[in-house]
């Protein structure tokens, strides 16, 4: 499988290495030094592209990618208010589209326990949620887009709250969302939620970018051959 590694940062890196190490060339690389270069045509030399740069360029890649006709699978966070208008433009054309705010096939079963929890939490008006995310000072959005995930759905499944804050307390029916950026940590996510008589939190902690590299490999390996939009709970086949 030939790749396009569109961004081309620590992730990047960390996703070629990956790439090489299970048999895939890298056909392209595109970072910001040489952004200027990508056009459907070039992209064309690729089987699928890893699109994992930056807020400010993921939906022209994207939409670059629908044009060469290959499949795209984005890990880029921070863009909310393009993916609708992407997920549109993927399926009227007959394109391959997978997003996800995480990589990482244990934060992707950490989404599925989130689930499980927030569900049995809609019955327990006593117990009080937060989130909590850490990062590496040089992650450019706050929250993390795994964190807004998280949040997103315990809103779903718990009629109660109708928001989140940044700020710790914060109205009760709004769930906060409280960011750190320390060093280089890769990455670690706290659910709690809280009573006055106990707590329970669910956390996944990353040690490296290992994680994230291997499941975005393993989701552009899973993505070849398909149309539509998918997420990462495709690819592991978790409701």
């Amino acid at each position: 499988m030939k790749i396009a590694l569109l961004g081309y940062g620590k992730m990047g890196k960390a996703i070629g290495q990956a790439a090489v190490a299970r048999g895939h060339e890298i056909a392209l690389t595109l970072s910001s030094s040489n952004a200027s270069i990508l056009t459907p045509k070039l992209l064309k030399q690729a089987d699928v592209a890893l699109e994992v740069s930056t807020p400010q360029s993921a939906r022209h890649h994207v939409l670059t990618c629908f044009e060469a006709g290959i499949p795209v699978v984005c890990g880029t966070t921070g863009w909310p208010e393009s993916l609708e208008e992407i997920r549109r433009t993927c399926l009227s054309g007959g394109h391959a589209f997978l997003y996800t705010s995480n990589f990482s096939i244990g934060v992707n079963l950490f989404f599925r326990l989130n689930e499980l929890l927030a569900r049995l939490m809609e019955s327990q008006p006593g117990y009080r949620p937060l989130i909590e995310e850490t990062h590496h000072v040089h992650k450019k959005d706050a929250p993390s887009g795994t964190a807004l995930t998280l949040v997103s759905q315990i809103l779903d499944q718990v009629s109660r709250l109708r928001g989140w804050t940044p700020q710790e307390p914060g109205p009760s029916d709004l769930v906060p969302v409280i960011s750190h950026r320390e060093d280089e940590v890769p990455g670690t996510h706290r659910v709690l939620w809280k009573s006055d008589s106990d707590s329970l939190e669910v956390i996944h902690t990353a040690y490296n970018r290992e994680g994230f590299a291997q499941g975005a490999v393993t989701a552009a390996e899973w993505i070849l051959g398909k149309k539509g939009v998918f997420s990462m709970s495709d690819v592991l086949g978790t409701p």
